[in-house]
């Protein structure tokens, strides 16, 4: 298939553009001018606040005037991961995107479909005159996968609208109408580094090839994390030999599940091999360990340059902690409809050293609130215990489910109608605006939904094609559905 084979193309040449367009989270100032001028240049009503949040409200069609007011909306940031042998810069350079069978991929890196794939619907809706609908208002946030700062920062009277369309599911068919809530926890280590002894030899442990994700919903899917995996080798060599820490680096974002890292560390010289025969035996282990989630573990051991390291006591204190602070899925949900999904789980996401301390950051979620909080205070006290200094925050509300929502009846029965089968209507573990957004307008009717996308957060995103016309033609029909103002 070649690109200009691809359906619906009003969408994918909406999607095409916003590729070309840098948009890493915090840094979507391109996009944002992007947006607006885009806006504009339709003659649209266009509007930008104060965060950074884009809004763009079209006049209903003919005959449509007194329906209520439809908001599309999606995340205009991108997860910027790539493969460690990739050149890209994410601030300037485009994503290069292919086409594998049913999939569209892009090379090396992520594909940003989470979230361009919604943009790019709501562009399309927005350019075309053709369709039919009600009054359309489409916002596009930013920043919302590094802390949810355009939902935090917008005002509670920038959408006027009664209805609300979420374009930021990952599953053609199932519709969300909850998520759960989240926060960060983050843990710092500070020191003043030194120099090791006479015989010390020094290894630099490396790993790659792991699956990683998004860290709330592929954390019940048994992928190895990045972390736990190198911190588990250094408690076991640490456990036996004098081990000096140099520098701890592994993951980037913070819901993400780490796929590859760095550990720089000294042993006693007459203990290097002990060393090297202990990864050994570790990456048979680990690799009977994952064989299924895990394909392509690659664990390397190679000798490198001295360097100043971490106090003895820091870096004893650092594998501890990383060792015993919990990772994944805590506890699944309590109600035998929900009883498939998680409800509380933790993510060790990130480390990195400096030349004067490491950081540790982690992402807690869960459906409901005080587990959220027990979640969030049971790593903060395994680092409080380890004597680091522990701040906690990035805090977004969970989305509770409306048992009386007249826009989740559209969006089931129009489905139904078009495609003769049954849509799924559950939760998701992951976080979603909507959360945010049931706070500062309780009046709103929700529901998420989007086309098929796999291994976000990851460059193995890859975004499933024919779904894409299946999710536009649904959102045209609910578009059509929208009741009129009471």
């Amino acid at each position: 298939m070649d690109k200009s084979e691809l359906k619906p193309q009003c969408v994918f040449k909406q999607f095409a553009k916003i590729n070309s367009i840098p948009r890493p989270s915090k840094h979507e100032e391109k996009m944002i001018k992007f947006l607006a001028d885009f806006g504009k240049d339709l003659n649209l009503e266009t509007e930008t606040d104060k965060t950074g949040n884009v809004i763009i409200r079209k006049p209903a069609s003919k005959g449509y005037e007194y329906r209520k007011t439809l908001i599309l909306q999606s995340h205009m940031d991108m997860v910027c991961e790539k493969l460690v042998d990739v050149d890209i810069d994410f601030t300037k350079d485009p994503i290069e995107t292919y086409i594998d069978g049913d999939w569209l991929k892009a090379k090396g890196t992520t594909l940003g479909a989470d979230d361009g794939i919604g943009c790019a619907m709501q562009m399309a809706v927005l350019a075309d005159d053709s369709l039919e609908h009600g009054p359309i208002e489409c916002v596009f946030t930013r920043d919302e996968e590094t802390g949810l700062t355009g939902a935090h920062g917008m005002g509670p009277d920038f959408m006027k609208g009664d209805l609300l369309i979420n374009l930021d599911s990952e599953d053609e068919g199932q519709f969300f109408i909850s998520c759960a809530g989240g926060m960060t926890t983050k843990a710092v280590f500070r020191f003043t580094k030194e120099h090791v002894p006479e015989g010390y030899f020094f290894m630099k442990l490396s790993l790659k090839g792991l699956h990683g994700g998004h860290s709330g919903d592929d954390i019940d899917k048994k992928y190895a994390n990045g972390i736990k995996l190198l911190s588990r080798f250094m408690y076991i060599v640490s456990e036996k030999y004098d081990v000096r820490i140099a520098s701890f680096d592994s993951g980037r974002m913070h819901n993400a599940i780490p796929r590859d890292g760095i550990v720089v560390f000294a042993v006693p010289t007459d203990k290097k091999e002990d060393v090297r025969i202990a990864l050994n035996i570790f990456a048979h282990d680990v690799e009977e360990e994952f064989h299924v989630t895990e394909k392509s573990i690659q664990l390397n051991l190679e000798s490198c340059e001295p360097e100043p390291v971490m106090p003895q006591s820091i870096g004893k204190s650092l594998i501890l902690t990383l060792q015993a602070v919990d990772n994944g899925t805590y506890s699944m949900c309590q109600d035998d409809a929900l009883a498939w999904m998680v409800e509380t789980s933790s993510n060790t996401a990130n480390v990195k050293t400096c030349d004067n301390m490491v950081e540790i950051v982690t992402s807690q979620r869960s459906n409901v609130t005080s587990n959220l909080e027990n979640m969030g205070n049971t790593v903060k006290a395994a680092f409080q215990l380890a004597g680091a200094e522990v701040t906690q925050g990035d805090r977004y509300p969970a989305w509770k489910m409306n048992p009386d929502s007249s826009l989740t009846k559209i969006v089931v029965d129009t489905y139904k109608k078009l495609f003769g089968k049954e849509p799924k209507v559950i939760g998701i573990h992951a976080g979603l605006e909507c959360g945010l957004f049931s706070e500062k307008y309780p009046h709103l009717d929700m529901v998420s939904m989007g086309p098929t996308l796999r291994g976000v957060h990851s460059p193995d995103e890859r975004l499933l094609i024919p779904t894409v016309q299946m999710v536009w033609d649904h959102l045209l029909e609910i578009m059509k559905n929208i009741p009129s103002k009471n």
